[in-house]
């Protein structure tokens, strides 16, 4: 970790908590197209229970609950969880969607092996140090059933602003105010280390485009 990262994570809190508050729903409420395939990847392995990180306003867990899977959003924006509350109960779906305001930097709030899926759109890519995003991945495993899946999506050091804006170390780079720590594929292989590595593939999305790889993993049965 660089010595300005605490203060570049806590930064970075206040920025999102400023971006969801003056943008509600700023992604908008279609499912983006990483958590379409979940679900599908998380009912093939005859998934019930979700922990999404970093849900934000929570398009993706929203979409979750619709098929059928109850779902624990977590974010450490209480705004935008607070726009996933208010949103799930006006669509019916307040008995399906839990929130915790949890910080990744911490352990996940959860028991051993207690949901059965864990999706991560873009949040392991936030200013995050490589040793944090070990850390965080080790309790995503602790988390997990046997057979469980992970479905994780990154930026990668491809992208368009890879080496852009202020650098901040260890493959991080803020552009705009918000800092995104861009992966090699290297740190995928490593982060698969005692999982089955299903599948790995590069996608774009946005405008720019940003350019993602997008990742399933499962815990050995």
């Amino acid at each position: 970790m660089t010595e300005d990262q605490p203060e570049l994570a806590s930064e970075q809190r206040r920025h999102w908590q400023e971006t969801y508050s003056a943008h509600p729903g700023m992604y908008g409420d279609e499912p983006s197209a990483p958590a379409r395939y979940a679900a599908e990847a998380f009912r093939a392995a005859g998934a019930a229970r979700v922990l999404e990180l970093g849900a934000g306003h929570g398009r993706d867990a929203l979409h979750f609950a619709r098929e059928g899977f109850t779902v624990h959003a977590t974010d450490f924006s209480r705004i935008a969880l607070d726009q996933l509350s208010t949103t799930a109960r006006a669509q019916g779906l307040g008995d399906r969607i839990t929130t915790t305001v949890h910080d990744v930097r911490e352990p996940l709030p959860l028991a051993d092996g207690s949901v059965d899926a864990v999706f991560a759109h873009m949040l392991l890519c936030m200013a995050l140090s490589t040793q944090e995003i070990g850390s965080l991945v080790d309790e995503v495993r602790r988390v997990l059933r046997p057979g469980g899946v992970f479905v994780y999506t990154v930026r990668h050091t491809d992208d368009a602003h890879y080496g852009a804006g202020t650098a901040h170390g260890d493959d991080i780079y803020e552009h705009g105010g918000f800092a995104v720590h861009f992966f090699p594929r290297h740190l995928v292989d490593a982060l698969a280390a005692g999982w089955q590595l299903a599948d790995v593939h590069a996608f774009e999305e946005g405008d720019l485009p940003r350019r993602l790889w997008w990742v399933t993993q499962t815990v050995p049965a």
